[in-house]
């Protein structure tokens, strides 16, 4: 309701700001399109500067970290947002600020929200998974190329593989590289050229976030994860950042890079190859003069540079062994033959028979008894004497008395 002023009665500034207020909080929360023109962070709140599309307006907004936390897509300065707010107006210093209760990106922040919801999805089936890619070939005997007919990527790739490595076969693809069907036309190049090639390059030059859109296809994403051979994604500039850099086996920043990731540098390797064979070549002499010098080492010590030395050094010892062997072996035997000769006269002066020698005789029984007794003498007995024995017959026997 209109206040009845006049210049003789005129209203309080503070009613004026109780009035608009109250007629701002009758507002309610409202849908409100802006850009996002400032962005601070605090703990535990955010303060925005959100502007007018076209005019150039704008207005303080606040809202709680998690709100911004939880929108589709990152929001950052410059961002185009829908937020719904409620306007409050603070009476104190008559400002308006919007108290943000949810964040939707619009334009390109949905098309970044979409994109990530994808990227989230996909992430989530493995697609991403660092453990599937596949290496790329040191020397690929043949490259698949899938870029734009007579495109600036096209020649990037072609020029700059050859002049690293002129003997690189290429097949190209041409197909769409933006704007309805280009997702299913590189598909199908991609499939194609898959069986035939050693490695495939998917190249485009940079552009728009809707340009570059076909590269974040869901089905490219899938035809890619399911090459046999390594693919490298060469799309737009390093800062795109498309879901076929992802899901690639080696993402390129740009279609020169892939050119140098896909073949070698034939001077850097015949340079690698200089260098590993002069250190090799180092490495064999320094081996051969450090053997060489370790055998003429060898070869001076007395034992190599004189053999027979030790040999003679040895039979001579030998030698000399054997001689103290035969002089003791003769001393032994001298020894016990002069033992035996002092036994054998030994026995010799205790046998009987060296008795009998003297002339004495033992008179035996036919049995070999000997006759002690001159009672025991039978009719007919035995005297042996040295050098034989008789047999003696007798009469009779007499007892002689042993005289004393």
């Amino acid at each position: 309701m209109a206040l009845d002023t006049t210049a003789d009665s005129p209203a309080p500034l503070r009613q004026v700001s109780t009035l608009i207020g109250q007629w701002v909080g009758r507002l309610g929360a409202i849908w409100v399109e802006a850009e996002v023109a400032q962005l601070t962070r605090r703990p535990g709140v955010c303060f925005l500067v959100l502007r007018d599309l076209r005019a150039t307006l704008s207005i303080r907004a606040t809202c709680h970290v998690s709100v911004l936390d939880a929108s589709a897509a990152p929001v950052t300065e410059g961002a185009r947002v829908v937020v719904h707010a409620r306007p409050e107006f603070y009476e104190p210093n008559g400002s308006l600020t919007l108290q943000v209760r949810e964040i939707r990106p619009a334009g390109e922040g949905e098309l970044l929200a979409q994109l990530e919801r994808r990227k989230q999805l996909l992430a989530a089936e493995g697609f991403f998974d660092a453990r599937l890619k596949k290496p790329l070939p040191f020397l690929p005997g043949t490259v698949g190329l899938v870029t734009g007919r007579a495109s600036a990527a096209e020649r990037d790739v072609l020029e700059n593989a050859r002049l690293r490595w002129p003997g690189v076969r290429f097949v190209v693809r041409h197909a769409l590289m933006q704007g309805a069907g280009s997702a299913r036309d590189v598909v199908a190049a991609v499939q194609e050229l898959a069986p035939q090639v050693d490695v495939l390059v998917v190249a485009r030059g940079g552009g728009s976030l809707e340009d570059l859109l076909p590269f974040s296809d869901e089905s490219l994403v899938r035809a890619v994860h399911a090459c046999r051979v390594p693919v490298v994604s060469a799309i737009g500039h390093e800062q795109d950042t498309p879901l076929l850099d992802l899901v690639a086996d080696v993402r390129a920043s740009t279609p020169t890079d892939a050119a140098k990731r896909v073949v070698p540098d034939a001077a850097e390797e015949q340079d690698r190859i200089a260098h590993a064979r002069s250190r090799l070549r180092r490495a064999v002499t320094t081996f051969v003069e450090r053997e060489a010098h370790g055998l003429a080492q060898l070869r001076s010590r007395p034992v190599l540079a004189a053999p027979h030395v030790l040999v003679d050094t040895q039979h001579d010892a030998l030698t000399h062994l054997r001689e103290r062997a035969d002089r003791a072996l003769r001393h032994r035997l001298d020894r016990e033959h002069d033992a035996v000769g002092h036994h054998l006269a030994r026995v010799r002066a205790l046998s009987p028979l060296a008795t009998l020698e003297r002339g004495y005789a033992v008179a035996q029984t036919p049995d070999g008894h000997v006759l002690t007794s001159v009672a025991d003498v039978p009719a007919a007995f035995v005297v042996r004497l040295a050098d034989g024995s008789a047999h003696v017959t007798t009469d009779r026997t007499e007892e002689t008395p042993h005289a004393d």
